[in-house]
């Protein structure tokens, strides 16, 4: 198996989540990505500027799947800024807060949804709901570094501007300790300040596995299990999952070496679910090009995601 490909929201591009699996080459490069980011949630590229690293690279297919926030999709549907050649499918990434599974690391699965309409009324409640908690929490952790000797008000206004400032977290946070001289790089903030069980924690509120679910559902996207290399030991947690709604699983993710791809790949064949699979890209240590030139994406996992969309994801 992977190492640690935990359920939680780790340090973007830290080796044991975001990295890729160590001595791994792609057969071929990846044509589709369906698991990114932007700086309008937790990544430090705006939209324009990843759908053009994308583009770069060959990819055709791309999904941004920014936390809690759709504002990074609609900037670029604004601004017609799309290379020629790539497609890009609206998405989202929700932390939803598991309560009584403790294997579940820090209380949260994190749920992709792929293909939402980014004009779907229920679902932006919901996302509002969602960034409220997570506006809330952001707050209540910059005031415990404050009083942990470790201010980082200052360093935030340096940092790039979000669309969305209710889309913040953690990774903000490693931002400004760094920049204001507390932590050497994201991962080491996480480790030292950010992550369960250290001074500066605080957890997280928000949707539930079944209304994430439900919304994503509703709004027309893929709902698919994001980088959950523990489904092999928790196969009954997996199928409750499927009975609220899950339909995809997230089975070609840039930090699962080849025996858990080949896992997943049997588990997601097993349930019935749609293969999904993705870079998890933030741009913390490496370019897009750097990060794709790791990841591998067959073309059958581009098939299968198009047919589920063709089909109304259900």
């Amino acid at each position: 198996m992977s190492t640690d490909t935990r359920s939680t929201e780790a340090a973007p591009d830290a080796t044991s989540r975001h990295g890729a699996a160590a001595g791994f080459v792609p057969p071929t490069p990846a044509l589709a990505d369906f698991h990114t980011h932007t700086l309008r949630s937790d990544g430090i590229l705006t939209p324009t500027e990843l759908v053009t690293a994308a583009a770069a690279t060959g990819v055709k297919l791309l999904a941004i799947t920014d936390h809690d926030t759709l504002a990074g999709v609609r900037e670029l549907r604004a601004s017609g800024e799309t290379p020629a050649g790539l497609e890009v499918i609206p998405g989202i990434e929700i932390n939803t807060v598991v309560i009584d599974r403790d294997h579940v690391l820090e209380g949260e699965v994190h749920i992709l949804g792929i293909g939402v309409d980014p004009d779907d009324d229920a679902l932006e409640a919901a996302l509002a709901l969602q960034r409220d908690a997570r506006r809330l929490r952001f707050e209540k952790m910059v005031g415990k570094l404050r009083d942990l000797g470790m201010p980082i008000e200052a360093a935030l206004e340096t940092l790039p501007a979000t669309t969305d400032e209710d889309a913040l977290g953690r990774p903000r946070l490693a931002r400004a300790l760094i920049a204001a001289g507390h932590a050497e790089s994201v991962e080491d903030a996480f480790n030292r300040h950010l992550s369960h069980g250290r001074a500066a924690y605080v957890p997280r509120e928000g949707l539930g596995p079944r209304e994430a679910l439900g919304a994503i559902r509703a709004a027309g996207g893929l709902a698919s299990l994001a980088h959950y290399s523990e489904a092999p030991d928790h196969l009954d947690f997996l199928r409750e999952l499927i009975d609220m709604g899950l339909n995809g699983l997230e089975v070609h993710y840039r930090a699962f070496d080849p025996d858990t791809v080949r896992t997943m790949r049997r588990i997601a064949t097993d349930h019935r679910l749609v293969w999904t699979g993705g870079t998890d890209y933030h741009g913390d240590r490496e370019t897009y090009a750097e990060a794709h030139a790791q990841f591998w994406n067959p073309p059958e996992v581009a098939e299968g995601v198009r047919a589920a969309l063709a089909d109304g994801a259900n």
